[in-house]
């Protein structure tokens, strides 16, 4: 005989819908959900492959305890689960069945549990008797209606979280001081904790300083401000005298200017050993702003790539008398 499961829940109801809310054991859930996706069943089907790479970092966070996931799962009851609610004792009862239930919303979380070798009880959400179309439907509105933390806010409170590793640590602290110092090149110029037009945010600053980073070694984050900050106040002040059509606060022209600083660093050590000053930078940029089309870099485009070849080859054309 098929195994029974029987849960105390409770009986919800919104709009034309009505659902259940009870906590299931992960093991459970785990031996009764399933998942069709558009490539198994393209008829039926309209969930996106499940990533399992995705789903192992779920079961270490289960398996390592490091919190909870108090998300609930969204399930639709199939056949096969003989989905029952008792009114007076206010429980529900299913078989346990491989598919007893299709998954609406958590499929990478149930496909976590099955590979954790610990349980824990899950809340989860039940639907029962709907047709294809609206568990279709509540995929879509599930999905669609949902949004995202944003990154920037993301990176902003890890370190609230104590979940930065050593880069992240040191990216932070850098960003700390070019947003709070009061002398710093990019004061008022940085976002912390979201996109604003205008402004650098974290994700744009990170990705534009992580390649940077090996240049540095063990250097402080205070060394590495002060560094970086002489070599952008020397940007700054050759799109200002020269008058070139540059926003050092979009991403791309942001990112491409530091992909330069490698080249402008090697250039001042050469000529004066390891006094990275504004003035020292400026002087070996000087050469990339005369020689650098305005109408080249005024539009930045999409590509990083694209952009720093553009003040690549402006640094390091040919001299002649």
């Amino acid at each position: 005989m098929p195994e029974t499961h029987r849960y105390t829940a409770s009986l919800v109801t919104q709009g034309r819908h009505r659902f259940y809310t009870l906590t299931v054991p992960s093991d459970v859930l785990a031996k009764t959900c399933f998942v069709i996706s558009r490539d198994e069943d393209p008829k039926e089907g309209f969930q996106r492959l499940l990533d399992r790479a995705r789903a192992e970092q779920i079961a270490d966070y289960i398996d390592n305890g490091l919190g909870t996931i108090p998300n609930s799962i969204v399930l639709s009851a199939q056949p096969e689960a003989e989905f029952r609610y008792e009114r007076v004792r206010k429980t529900v009862e299913f078989v346990a069945h491989p598919k007893s239930f299709l998954i609406l919303d958590g499929q990478h979380r149930v496909y976590g549990f099955s590979l954790a070798t610990s349980d824990l009880r899950v809340p989860v959400v039940i639907y029962n008797d709907l047709s294809r179309q609206d568990e279709s439907r509540l995929f879509i509105d599930i999905n669609t209606k949902q949004r995202p933390v944003p990154n920037e806010l993301l990176l902003d409170i890890r370190k609230l979280a104590a979940y930065q590793d050593d880069i992240e640590t040191r990216l932070a602290e850098v960003f700390d001081l070019f947003n709070e110092m009061p002398a710093s090149p990019l004061a008022g110029m940085l976002s912390p904790a979201k996109k604003r037009s205008g402004h650098i945010s974290r994700v744009t600053f990170n990705a534009a300083l992580k390649p940077l980073l090996g240049l540095f070694q063990e250097t402080e984050s205070e060394e590495i401000y002060r560094i970086v900050g002489g070599y952008v106040a020397a940007v700054q002040r050759g799109v200002g005298e020269y008058g070139l059509p540059v926003d050092v606060t979009n991403p791309i022209t942001f990112r491409g200017f530091m992909l330069l600083f490698q080249d402008v660093a090697r250039t001042v050590k050469d000529r004066h050993g390891s006094e990275y000053t504004v003035d020292n930078f400026y002087e070996a940029l000087r050469p990339m702003f005369k020689n650098v089309k305005a109408s080249a870099i005024k539009e930045p485009g999409n590509s990083v790539t694209a952009y720093h070849k553009i003040l690549t080859d402006a640094f390091r054309a040919k001299f002649t008398l």
